[in-house]
Parts: C-alpha cells; structure tokens; sequence
C-alpha cells in the first residue's frame, strides 16, 4: 500500500511541474498601438439570463474597438424570464450592430445548436464566444486583434477567472478556477491543449467551417469549446493558441449553490469520457486517484498509526504542491492565495470529484431546468 501511494503521488508530482513549466513557457503577450484588421462577430448564447445581462452589456459599451468593426449576435434559448427585453432595449440605445435570434434545436447540444445558428447569420471572419453571465476587459477585441495580426493563428484561447466575494463557496470555484487555468496554460506550453473555455475563445469562421463545425459530438450536451479545440488542433496543430495577457482577462460569475457547483462539474465530467486526447482523460483518471487517496489518508493516520509520518507527509506534500501550482497562477490574474485559506482545498475539492463522478454514473443530470443524459 506505501508502494502505491508512492508512486501515485511522485507521478502527480511529475505532472504537476510539467504544468507548472508549460505555464512558464507560454509568454505573456502585450498590447501596443496598431491599427485594427480583424472584424469580430461576438456570439452569447443565453438562457434565464436577467440578472447577468446589464452587466455584460455594460462591459461590451466600454470596449475600445472601433464599433464598425464588431457586431454582437445574442441567441436566446427558449429563456422564461425577461432576458430578450432587456436585450432589445439595449439593441434601441446600442452605438454598434446588436443582433437577436432565437436559438434552432436540431442536436442534443443547446449551447452549439445556438452558436452554430449565429455563426450562419455572421457578418465577419472571426468568431468570438462568452457566455451571458461574463464581463469583458475594455482592451478585450484590440488585444486579440493585435495577437492574430503578429501570431496568425485559427483558434485563440483566453485566459477566465472566476469573480469572488471572499465566501467559502466562491473562493473554492476561483480556486479551482485558477488550477483548470494552470493546466490550460500548461498544456498549450508543451504543445498538446487539452483545456480551454467557451467564455473566452476566438476562431476563424473559416476555420470552423473546415472542420465541419460541430459536427461528430453535438450529440454531446456540453464540449462547445473542448471538442472544437480539438478538432482545430488537429487540422491546424501550429495555429492553435493561447493569448496569455492580462488585457484580455474574462470574469465570471460563480454558481450560488453546491447543488449547482457539482451539476456545472457533472456536465464538464459528461465530455471527459468523450475526448479522444489520451493525456486528457489520464490526467483525468489520476485526479480521481489522487482525490480517494487524500480523502483516505486520514483513516490509514488512524488504523495504520506505525506510518502515520509517512501519511502526514504524504498530506502536506500534496497541499503544498498544489498550493504553488494555484498560487503562481493567481499571480497572472494579479491576485495573491493565502497558504493558510488554501489548506482547505485539496480536502473539499477531492470530495467534490468524488461526488461528481458518482453523481455521472448515473447517466443524466439537471442543468439550467433542463435534464441531459452523459
């Protein structure tokens, strides 16, 4: 049994400073003063969004872009509420081209069936995505037009960062946001993406239509962003990017409730099973050995007292490398981890993994009122 937790925890150890290098290797990326090329279309599909909309709104206003060059195309998915009137009064008031379409259900994937629509009735060669509860930086479009212009890339992946109000619940999804970031960066600075989010992601239309959009997984509730990046990898291995820069930072907003925090992860757990990149689905298989582990070692503390050094160690080994992992990355989105709030995490994302991955195998979950099968 120590031989294996060895060995578990040393190749999680070896992982995670893979992640940590490629995060390094991915150089930060700048903006400077140059006349804008690219027209942007800007796709938010939503649903029920009333509460989030005069936000977004508010932060797409104060986008510095020249307001001939980009356009907004809202897709309402069958919303209840008042999400479409606030949407068409900001269309009355707007100084830039607002669209509004109501979203076409012909797969099992609301959220591409929307995209897919928009992009049908787009007016410019690259796509952009985020999701209605979001809020954008004012250099958000002159930062990816400056990145395209010198990287000359098909897909250019963001960086997202949770919003937080101190809350147990809140610090734990822009912690956990901050290590999905990690391992985002991570993997593009070895060369093989695994991870991006659909809140934050450019693509050429043209692109997109040459590997057939989403076609092959929109059977598939969820994986807008992560099926496409892969497909996109494959077709255009070299022109798949990241854009590391502080100015093209997207917020959003956390889930209120645990109940919602562990659907929104069932839903992310749905597609994982479903990739086809090999490193993904490991790191995956080790995340869920690593969380029984750290959830177990407690109960060898107490039964197995003769080591109980060995698993003390083994506990503070894993805080300690996940701290460094969340803490350098928090430094990126300028903000600092207290070591002492974090010591927590490991313990209450490890039991969040292990409910996710119970609650998948029961072959449906809810998400926004609707109810999907993996």
């Amino acid at each position: 049994m120590i031989l294996g937790f060895f060995i578990l925890f040393a190749t999680y150890f070896y992982c995670m400073i893979f992640v940590v290098f490629g995060f390094k290797k991915v150089r930060f990326f700048s903006s400077e003063e140059i006349k804008p090329k690219t027209r942007f279309s800007i796709v938010i599909p939503f649903r029920n969004e009333v509460e989030n909309l005069p936000n977004l709104l508010k932060t797409i206003e104060e986008l510095k872009y020249p307001s001939e060059m980009f356009e907004i195309i809202f897709v309402n998915d069958a919303s209840k509420d008042t999400s479409e009137e606030i949407i068409l009064t900001a269309i009355e008031k707007s100084r830039f081209s607002i669209k509004l379409f109501q979203n076409k259900r012909v797969s099992n994937s609301p959220k591409k069936d929307a995209i897919s629509e928009a992009i049908k009735t787009s007016n410019f060669e690259w796509i952009v995505t985020t999701d209605a509860d979001c809020e954008l930086p004012q250099l958000w479009l002159k930062t990816l037009d400056l990145f395209i212009q010198n990287k000359n890339p098909v897909m250019v992946c963001g960086p997202v960062i949770y919003k937080s109000n101190g809350s147990f619940i809140e610090n734990f999804q822009q912690l956990d946001g901050f290590s999905l970031q990690a391992v985002t960066v991570g993997s593009f600075g070895f060369g093989n993406p695994i991870l991006c989010n659909g809140a934050n992601l450019a693509y050429s239309k043209e692109a997109f239509l040459k590997v057939k959009g989403f076609s092959g997984n929109n059977h598939i509730a969820s994986g807008d962003d992560i099926f496409l990046l892969e497909k996109m990898k494959e077709v255009f291995p070299k022109q798949v990017r990241f854009l590391k820069s502080k100015e093209a930072i997207v917020f959003t907003k956390p889930q209120p409730t645990w109940k919602n925090v562990i659907a929104q992860r069932i839903r992310w757990a749905s597609k994982t099973s479903k990739q086809k990149n090999v490193v993904s689905i490991m790191l995956g298989i080790l995340v869920f050995l690593m969380s029984i582990s750290i959830l177990a070692l407690p109960f060898f503390m107490v039964f197995n007292s003769e080591n109980l050094g060995f698993y003390m160690l083994l506990a503070a080994f894993k805080i300690i490398i996940d701290y460094n992992v969340v803490y350098r990355t928090a430094l990126f989105f300028s903000k600092k981890i207290s070591f002492w709030k974090f010591l927590w995490q490991p313990f209450v994302y490890a039991a969040i993994i292990l409910v996710v991955v119970f609650g998948s195998l029961r072959g449906n979950y809810l998400w926004k009122g609707r109810s999907y099968k993996n």
